[in-house]
């Protein structure tokens, strides 16, 4: 915020015609906000704009300016977020609608077929786990934390090979669809055991399953752990 538009707000507290507590001189005659600019000139009189100059030589090199730019997001997944109520009773969350064709309204095309429940233990990884025939919806409560690894294997997708790290849980809620042919897998970074809801659009069938698998660190085993920037 500009510094003279704060010492014009002090200012005019100071000069205001209407006694308020800010203004009243203590039992030694000082003003509090002679005493607040003061200390407001001594901070911001000499602040300047820095430049890469005025660091630690030895720590310039290693200087780097973060990625804010907008990842890209893998053809056919959609993330739909979930609205979270507070009352004074505790919290509501209404997680999908179903219209009258059976389908979900946020995912128009979904058909569910079976809604699956899973525990993942603190730390745990699971990965990798491929479809041929079906897609997933999943969704994390908001008070558990994990990341929800995808990676585009279809050889004809503009975002072939294309890798997602989606933040599921850790205080918000969302659906994410991940289509057939799309790899995905989810880690556990939370210090409790967490659960995953997962609706697909195909039955599972004992005769015929439709669960390819790749190993956990087929993305190199740093993609599961928590970046640190």
């Amino acid at each position: 915020m500009n510094i003279l538009y704060n010492i014009n707000v002090l200012l005019s507290y100071r000069s205001s015609a209407v006694e308020h507590p800010f203004h009243k001189r203590d039992v030694t005659g000082s003003n509090p906000v002679d005493s607040t600019l003061q200390r407001y000139y001594q901070l911001n009189i000499n602040m300047k704009n820095l430049s890469i100059n005025d660091v630690l030589v030895r720590l310039k090199q290693d200087i780097y300016v973060q990625d804010y730019s907008k990842k890209k997001v893998i053809d056919g997944v959609k993330i739909v977020e979930v609205k979270k109520f507070f009352g004074e009773d505790g919290t509501f969350e209404e997680l999908t609608r179903i219209n009258e064709h059976g389908a979900l309204e946020a995912f128009p095309d979904f058909k569910v077929r079976q809604i699956n429940r899973s525990k993942i233990l603190a730390g745990s990884i699971k990965a990798w786990h491929l479809h041929y025939r079906q897609e997933d919806i999943w969704y994390v409560p908001a008070e558990d934390h994990m990341i929800l690894g995808i990676w585009d294997l279809r050889n004809d997708s503009d975002t072939k090979d294309v890798k997602m790290r989606v933040i599921m849980g850790g205080g918000s809620t969302k659906l994410v669809l991940v289509p057939r042919g799309v790899a995905h897998g989810v880690v556990n970074v939370s210090k409790k055991s967490g659960t995953i809801l997962y609706f697909v659009n195909e039955q599972f069938n004992f005769s015929d399953p439709d669960e390819k698998r790749l190993k956990w660190d087929a993305a190199g085993a740093d993609f599961w752990e928590i970046k640190k920037e």
